[in-house]
């Protein structure tokens, strides 16, 4: 049974004496059929505006506003209508707000409960028209979240049974949707959306596979992806609006890295199956690259993964050959060498290198004792913290762009999605885009999130001369009780690059202290 909303003159001090101002809240949640004159969210608006004129002698009047939310989901409060309607209860516009049905307004226990504590708190009562029930009593409410608790259920049901259609279609290897992938374009048809071979940019993925097993690092591959003009996939949305086209991060360079996508293939949780597309990348290449994404993690989850010590791991380069220089060893009983290997000379031959091993101990021992120099030299050490700190303010700037840049296209895309529901126009396509749009909001969302927390860690990065002095002084009895992953990590900290020059005679250590001066000296070492 309907009843008069509670009034509460101190919290809803803009309510009229003897006047209930009713707002109606409709919802739909696909756009299948709202172009048509008189759709389903007309309907329920027609039944409640009924519901109200039935309550005239009690002062009940209908608000003009309209709170229609049409292609939009009950399962989370994300409606452009719902959240117009909560700031207008806030505001005190409102004294009751009238449904067709309950999962109209939320098809969630907890979003629905947290409304109402919402409506309670302001003197707001609810009423479903076909739901007869009282909230001002303990069995009204048991009836309420037994209601809720149906609704819920039943979108769980819907649930369900799109991630099985879903799961079905990957197993037999359709692509299932999302946006586009750097490499393909997407086909539209009736029969199911496919992929197909963009050659331009298939040849761009082919070569960022090789250019990261030339380089050997994700950041220098980023760099050099930059340098080259190459961004992720750009394209447009069915209305023309442009999508995509960031420059790559570690993270987005990793998903392309690690995309089983290019090999054929779909992938639906933890399982792999041939896919309907072509490969753009064959076995080895994917399985070279995905073994040096392995072996370039300090950790492998499991414990630590430099079990044959390489101190400078990464680090090391032979400037005769512009080459890199990896880490072996060789046993002779029960004795072991380690050397650092030009990578040239390795792959093209000994001769091809004028120096193409270096002892690795005796090369980590001349690492270490520049390292402990550092604290010793008060201009260098005044430079590295002034150029640490400019580097960092460059750092923040940027960042802090990016953030700013973020944030105005998470801003436009709301802006757009609430124009193209609340406007009604292109009803036939605008599912697709409205869920493109969704799909942008969640992932800008998410990745200002991530720069926020990013620049309050860079914001804490504050050092001066005194601490880098202490640290410093400090060096040999840290140093001599970590172990050999804590080793490493703070060499990685604190070493840029370690660069030997085999013609010269010379080794040059280059600090992070964002100087492109290495202080060059003679090396301590041989080479063999």
């Amino acid at each position: 049974m309907s009843r008069r909303p509670k009034r509460q003159p101190a919290v809803n001090a803009n309510a009229t004496p003897g006047k209930v101002r009713c707002a109606i809240y409709t919802r739909k949640s696909s756009e299948e059929g709202l172009e048509q004159e008189f759709n389903s969210l007309d309907a329920q608006r027609e039944s409640a505006e009924n519901f109200i004129a039935s309550q005239k002698h009690a002062g009940w009047v209908c608000l003009t506003d309209r709170y229609d939310d049409g292609g939009f989901t009950g399962g989370n409060l994300e409606r452009p209508a719902v959240q117009r309607l909560l700031a207008d209860i806030e505001a005190g516009k409102i004294d009751c707000v009238v449904v067709y049905k309950v999962d109209r307004l939320s098809r969630s226990l907890l979003d629905f409960a947290r409304m109402m504590q919402t409506f309670e708190g302001h003197g707001v009562s609810f009423v479903s028209v076909t739901q007869q029930f009282n909230t001002t009593h303990s069995m009204g409410r048991l009836t309420l979240n037994i209601l809720l608790s149906f609704a819920q259920f039943e979108r769980e049901i819907i649930s369900e049974r799109t991630r099985d259609k879903i799961a079905a279609a990957r197993k037999k290897g359709r692509w299932g949707g999302g946006r586009p992938v750097l490499g393909y374009d997407i086909e539209y048809s009736p029969g199911g959306n496919r992929l197909v071979v963009n050659k331009a940019e298939a040849k761009m993925v082919r070569r960022i596979f090789e250019l990261y097993l030339e380089t050997r690092s994700v950041q220098q591959t980023i760099k050099r992806l930059d340098e080259m003009g190459v961004t992720n996939k750009a394209w447009q949305s069915k209305d023309g609006t442009p999508c995509g086209g960031s420059g790559f991060e570690k993270s987005t360079l990793f998903k392309l890295l690690t995309n089983v996508t290019y090999l054929g293939r779909v992938r639906y949780k933890a399982e792999v199956y041939d896919g309907l597309h072509e490969a753009l990348i064959d076995e080895d290449l994917f399985r070279r690259v995905g073994e040096m994404l392995r072996d370039n993690r300090t950790h492998d989850g499991k414990g630590y993964s430099n079990k044959h010590g390489a101190l400078l791991r990464g680090l090391v380069r032979c400037k005769a050959c512009e080459s890199a220089m990896s880490h072996h060893f060789a046993t002779d009983g029960p004795k072991r060498y380690r050397y650092y290997v030009c990578v040239r000379a390795q792959k093209r031959g000994w001769k091809q290198c004028p120096g193409p091993s270096l002892p690795a101990n005796d090369l980590e021992d001349f690492v270490i004792d520049q390292v402990r120099a550092l604290g010793k030299d008060e201009e260098l050490m005044s430079a590295s913290v002034l150029r640490a700190q400019e580097r960092l303010k460059a750092d923040l700037d940027a960042t802090t762009k990016r953030r700013a840049d973020l944030a105005a296209r998470l801003g436009k895309c709301r802006v757009d999605l609430r124009e193209l529901v609340e406007s009604g126009r292109d009803r036939n396509g605008s599912a697709a885009l409205a869920g493109d749009l969704r799909e942008q909001i969640r992932e800008h969302d998410s990745d200002v999130r991530r720069l926020d927390a990013q620049l309050r860690a860079m914001r804490g990065r504050v050092i001066d001369d005194d601490e880098l002095a202490g640290a410093l002084e400090a060096f040999d009895p840290l140093w001599n009780s970590l172990t050999l992953a804590e080793r490493e990590r703070l060499i990685q900290l604190i070493v840029r690059r370690v660069e030997y020059d085999a013609v010269a005679g010379t080794i040059s250590v280059t600090f992070h202290d964002g100087s492109d001066d290495p202080a060059e000296e003679e090396a301590a070492c041989s080479p063999a």
